[in-house]
């Protein structure tokens, strides 16, 4: 990002000097090549400070409405200040008409130009996002292999012993469920509604409890009210609103919210 700042700049000032050399000369007035790059290097130089604002302003209200309502807003200030900056440098290399006059006629290109250090700290920031999110689904499926595996030692430290089970209430009998066939657990009340092969049941305790007892490298949190068994997730699919999709062997589709999603990764180390 700096290098291209560097590089627009560069680029600008080099293209810019050249023309004012040109609109000077036109005028009668000489400008030598150093000044003219002094003259237009001062200028855009000036933006500096507003591409700044406009990076703190993102970092503080995001790139949502909001935030490009506050940048909009800030350059009701900005654009005027960057018109006159520049009015007065121009002033300083080539006398022309008085100050309002050129304001005026600045303003127009510093609009154009506060308008595009916007639309580049916006793709700066999807660029951000969409790497920040492929990280996220990378270190997901780190864990779903993770809980893959850890089922698969337990399965071979003790093949001799079934895995551990439940006693569900399923219509009006309690049925034994084996915890690596359970998919996802749902709070309800008092009550625990369990998932398993297109099956449910329910189980009394809390969700929180349940939990606490739950292997964590095979059972996370994803929602407020939902446990997931990871080495049941067949398939991620990111939302466009920052959640995940998880769908599960059954077919069954969970949810995942932003917050969530985070605190699913922090606990799982990633």
């Amino acid at each position: 990002m700096w290098g291209f700042t560097a590089y627009a700049w560069t680029m600008t000032t080099l293209c810019a000097a050249w023309f004012a050399r040109r609109f000077a000369s036109d005028r009668g007035h000489a400008v030598s090549v150093i000044d003219s790059l002094v003259w237009q290097g001062g200028i855009y130089a000036a933006w500096l400070p507003a591409a700044g604002i406009v990076w703190l302003l993102m970092r503080r209200y995001g790139v949502g409405a909001i935030g490009l309502l506050v940048l909009y807003q800030a350059g009701v200030l900005v654009v005027p200040l960057e018109a006159l900056v520049s009015s007065l440098i121009d002033g300083a290399f080539s006398p022309a008409a008085n100050l309002p006059a050129r304001v005026l006629a600045r303003m127009p290109i510093c609009l154009l130009l506060y308008t595009a250090i916007i639309a580049i700290g916006l793709a700066a920031a999807n660029h951000q996002r969409v790497r920040d999110e492929q990280a996220r689904a990378r270190a997901l499926e780190t864990a779903l292999s993770e809980a893959r595996e850890a089922l698969a030692q337990a399965a071979l430290a003790a093949p001799e012993r079934p895995g551990r089970r439940l006693m569900v209430m399923a219509g009006s009998r309690r049925v034994p469920v084996a915890l690596d066939e359970i998919e996802w657990f749902g709070a309800a009340d008092n009550y625990v509604v369990v998932h398993w092969a297109g099956r449910e049941g329910l189980l009394r305790a809390t969700l929180q409890s349940l939990e606490g007892w739950l292997d964590p490298r095979v059972f996370a949190r994803c929602h407020r009210s939902t446990l997931v068994n990871l080495a049941r997730v067949r398939e991620t699919q990111p939302l466009s609103d920052g959640s995940w999709r998880l769908t599960l062997d059954s077919g069954a589709e969970v949810v995942t919210s932003r917050t969530y999603r985070d605190d699913l990764l922090a606990r799982l180390g990633r």
